[in-house]
């Protein structure tokens, strides 16, 4: 089951008031950090003043926005730009959150996206904790280093991760996407239509207007992305975890996995269970 995407269409996009959360204060700060550990079932949809670069040093974090719902493993980060409404399902995780101001980091596409997260990244992502947001003050090498963060940011950028499914305000649409999600092993088109009460032809013509792409090839993302959480989060072997997200061998999702993401499922689980930095406290 893919987690914290079973609510209802209505709640799974942002109301056009949604609560801006202003970071700035008054000391003249443009850029500062957030550590967090523990639990965030879901937070009511809000949007920042700053950009937000959220890296999960352990746990898997969760975003969603009105496009799309986004989804973190370890050692990887998720960017929501200034001003896009959102929320995190964060559980029994530990992160940091850098915040900054857009002048430091020019984004002109207003979506959030999951980026690769090099080694540069995690570590001076971790060593933000040394500048907390709501310090009192600006300091010199606080300021050096921010700007020489947002410098690389703008790079990390470019390299996006595809660990993310649609989002949609079609009720219907919303609804087998659920189902789908907590179907993953056996699900079929018959089945799904059937859970919905809607034709095959309507579910196909809606879904693709609804989400850009055909129920099948949703059904693959939403495997593949549940696999991610499976192989980081589990012990199950690859031929498991295969099973667990509908695949019939090893070697399929081994080639449908590596595709995905550029790792094969023992690499991508290898890189994110090594020891990495710890986050301050």
């Amino acid at each position: 089951m893919v987690t914290g995407t079973a609510a209802a269409a209505d709640s799974l996009l942002p109301a056009a008031d949604s609560r801006m959360v202003s970071l700035r204060g008054g000391s003249g700060v443009t850029a500062g950090s957030y550590v967090f550990a523990g639990t965030m079932p879901g937070a009511a949809w809000h949007r920042h003043d700053l950009h937000q670069l959220e890296y999960a040093v352990e746990g898997v974090i969760e975003v969603e926005t009105a496009r799309a719902r986004f989804r973190s493993p370890p050692r990887q980060a998720v960017w929501i730009p200034a001003g896009l409404a959102h929320r995190s399902i964060l559980r029994e995780v530990r992160t940091v959150s850098v915040f900054f101001d857009p002048v430091l980091v020019r984004d002109t596409t207003f979506r959030a996206r999951v980026l690769h997260a090099p080694p540069l990244l995690r570590e001076m992502t971790v060593h933000t904790a040394r500048w907390p947001i709501d310090r009192s003050g600006t300091d010199a090498g606080g300021d050096a280093y921010f700007e020489a963060l947002a410098h690389l940011v703008v790079e990390w950028l470019e390299d996006e991760q595809p660990f993310h499914l649609p989002a949609t305000r079609d009720r219907l649409i919303a609804e087998a996407m659920r189902w789908t999600d907590d179907h993953l092993a056996s699900a079929t088109l018959p089945q799904v239509c059937r859970a919905v009460a809607v034709s095959e032809r309507t579910l196909r013509r809606r879904f693709r207007a609804a989400t850009g792409m055909t129920w099948r090839q949703y059904l693959h993302q939403s495997r593949l992305l549940q696999a991610t959480t499976l192989l980081v989060q589990t012990t199950g072997t690859v031929m498991s975890i295969a099973t667990a997200v509908g695949f019939d061998s090893a070697a399929a999702f081994t080639r449908a996995f590596e595709n995905y993401s550029g790792a094969t499922p023992s690499a991508f689980r290898r890189e994110r269970r090594e020891p990495g930095p710890p986050a301050a406290r």
